[in-house]
This record gives structure tokens, sequence and C-alpha cells, in this order.
């Protein structure tokens, strides 16, 4: 057998404690859902999918081991991620909330482009070198010494990668119901500024973080 039972066991229930606590891209996610309703925002939880593959799958290849090793190309990565992070958070404050009177609540979904949300989520998870870090200091725990790395590093990557994928879901259906039980244009207003806020704050938190020694 290519990966331990009891260490992936350990794994899963390890990444999924990790993953409900909602950090900047599941606060894109809900505060897009709230404004754009379920389909729209499904695209900022496969653009989350896509980001924790690539960002875990580097992680795995040895860009984590440089992120670790040099001080500079770390400081980079993380400004100009908590660069897109305010970017981001600036552009959902801005963004005007209209919601036609209309009884449908799929039909009052408010037009977006599916591109931008899905290329902001994306990057915002894939632009977090702290995560790639967490990751291959997370990950090393897990490995079982006495069989092959590469069969079991493959599988904590997919099941990460899935277990985020499911975790954006959850939030974005629950935010959706939200929105088509509120359906008010101030109270949707409110929560944009919110999630823009936070996505702001966890930006401006991210580029004054000191690389861990």
């Amino acid at each position: 057998m290519p990966i331990s039972v009891e260490h992936f066991a350990a794994f899963v229930l390890a990444s999924v404690i990790l993953l409900v606590i909602p950090g900047p891209t599941i606060i894109m996610v809900i505060t897009q859902a709230l404004a754009h309703g379920r389909k729209v925002a499904l695209a900022s939880v496969i653009g989350v999918g896509l980001g924790d593959l690539l960002a875990t799958s580097l992680s795995i290849a040895g860009a984590g081991a440089l992120l670790a090793a040099s001080a500079s190309l770390f400081q980079v990565l993380k400004l100009v991620g908590a660069a897109y992070l305010i970017w981001i958070g600036y552009k959902m404050w801005r963004t005007p909330v209209t919601l036609p009177d209309m009884a449908d609540a799929e039909v009052a979904e408010t037009p977006a482009n599916t591109a931008v949300i899905f290329r902001d989520s994306f990057l915002i998870t894939a632009l977090n070198p702290k995560g790639i870090l967490f990751f291959v200091a997370f990950v090393p725990q897990f490995i079982d010494p006495a069989l092959p790395y590469v069969p079991q590093a493959a599988a904590y990557v997919l099941t990460f990668t899935a277990l985020g994928i499911i975790n954006a879901a959850v939030f974005t259906f629950a935010a959706a119901g939200a929105r088509q039980t509120i359906r008010r244009p101030k109270v949707m207003k409110i929560a944009m500024r919110s999630g823009g806020s936070l996505l702001m704050m966890a930006g401006i938190a991210a580029a004054f973080t000191r690389r861990a020694s």
C-alpha cells in the first residue's frame, strides 16, 4: 500500500480542522456568493481549488524549501500577494449592489464576470507564500518514512485540494442561501463592504508579517 491508512486519516482530520477556519479566500467566496448568487460564486470555488492545487504542488516540488531559504524571494511574493488582496478588497468595497425585484431567487442573481471572479480567487489562494511554507511544514508530519515519498505526497496534495473545494463550496451554498433569504440591497451592501474590509485588513496584516525563522 503506497500510503499509511493511519497517517492519511490523521491528515484528513487535521486538514478539515484547518480549512473550516475562514481565511481571506473563504471571506471572498462568501462575499461573492452574497453579491452574485450561487452559480457565479462557483467560479470562485473552482479558483480556490486550482489555487490550492498549484500552491501545494509547488511546495511538494521544492518551492517551499526555496522560499524557506530565500528571505528576499519570500518578501517579494508576500508583498505581491498582500497587494493583490488589498486591491480585491477595495474592489469589493466599491462594487455596487443591485437586486432586481423578482420572486425567483435564481433569476435574481446579479450578473458578474465569472472569469474575473475565478482569476481573483485563484490568485489570492495561489499567491500565498506562507501557505506554501505551511504545507511544507504540515505534510512531513504525516509521511511514513518506510513508504515511498512521491505517492504519499501526491495523495496528500490531491486530498487537501479536494477538501478545500468542498469547504469553499459549503460556505458558498450557505452564503447563497442567506442571500436568498435576506434579498435587501442595503444588507447586501453591508456584507460586501464588510467582506472587502476584511480582505484589505488581511492584506495589510500579511504585508507586515515576518518570515518565520
